[in-house]
């Protein structure tokens, strides 16, 4: 009888020692996009391309994939949806219809799928892990963020004249193929434009005849955490259309962590990913 009931005890204790978890596969675009396999509503097998900073779904009118079972209405959204990725179900829900994505994809995914849950953005294995209760995180650095509107911010600090650190919020923006983008504010206040080695460049006119220029530009030091990176290909706009509210740590620079965010959505915790050293994405 107490051998019976010592077994018991550890083989009980093994089950509630074990952090519950289950894993989406995903695979890596050459533009550093993240692509999830999709079955909505049972019918429409769909590639969406994990968006950070957004929470539901969406479609593209660039769609390559038929999307037939998904209904939308005037306002073109589409409530209690089911969307099934692997072993995971789904239910209600919402998909937003003729918005943009990334290439190779039919739409986006957002956050929703991980409501509630801790979750791990592991680009060495290329899949998700949903965590019932907070896992191990040793060896991992923790980054405060803030969740704002389905945006993930955190800040690091730029070595813009390669001397001086300046410190930026960043929203995480896994759409964005590059590494950096900076918002109007911070380029103009901070003279990017003649600080900055530029790269390349490309000017656009609207139907006004309003100017909008993209630059590609070198930025010496750019530090999260206690990484620090060097040379880093960066981007920022000039011109009389000012579009970019704010500044984006895009794919490219996520793609060189492995991610753990906690169920609170307060603290990120990183460590490099094989893509730590590779070299920057080069923006078109």
């Amino acid at each position: 009888m107490l051998k019976r009931t010592v077994f018991f005890i550890l083989l009980s204790s093994g089950f509630f020692g074990m952090k519950a978890q289950q894993t989406i596969p995903f695979r890596i675009t050459k533009h550093n996009n993240i692509i999830v396999k999709t079955l909505v509503n049972k019918k429409d097998s769909l590639d969406l391309m994990f968006q950070i900073a957004m929470k539901d779904y969406s479609l593209s009118p660039e769609r390559k994939r038929k999307a037939d079972h998904i209904i939308f209405n005037k306002e073109e959204l589409s409530d209690h949806n089911t969307v099934e990725i692997g072993k995971i179900t789904q239910k209600n829900a919402r998909f937003f219809d003729n918005q943009l994505t990334g290439h190779e994809a039919d739409g986006k995914i957002g956050t929703g799928i991980f409501e509630g849950k801790a979750f791990k953005i592991d680009y060495d294995n290329n899949q998700f892990v949903i965590y019932d209760a907070m896992p191990d995180v040793s060896g991992y650095q923790p980054i405060g963020i803030i969740l704002d509107h389905d945006g993930f911010y955190l800040a690091a600090d730029n070595v813009i004249d390669g001397k001086q650190q300046q410190e930026a919020y960043f929203v995480l923006q896994s759409g964005f193929s590059g590494a950096i983008l900076y918002s109007n504010k911070f380029a103009e206040e901070k003279h990017l434009d003649k600080i900055l080695k530029i790269t390349g460049e490309k000017t656009l006119k609207n139907s006004e005849g309003k100017t909008l220029t993209t630059k590609q530009a070198v930025l010496p030091y750019f530090k999260l955490g206690e990484n620090v990176f060097k040379d880093v290909a960066v981007g920022f706009f000039s011109g009389e259309l000012k579009t970019q509210n704010v500044s984006y740590l895009g794919a490219d620079m996520l793609r060189r962590f492995i991610w753990i965010f906690d169920t609170d959505r307060k603290t990120a915790y990183i460590k490099p990913s094989k893509y730590f050293s590779e070299p920057y994405y080069k923006m078109n």
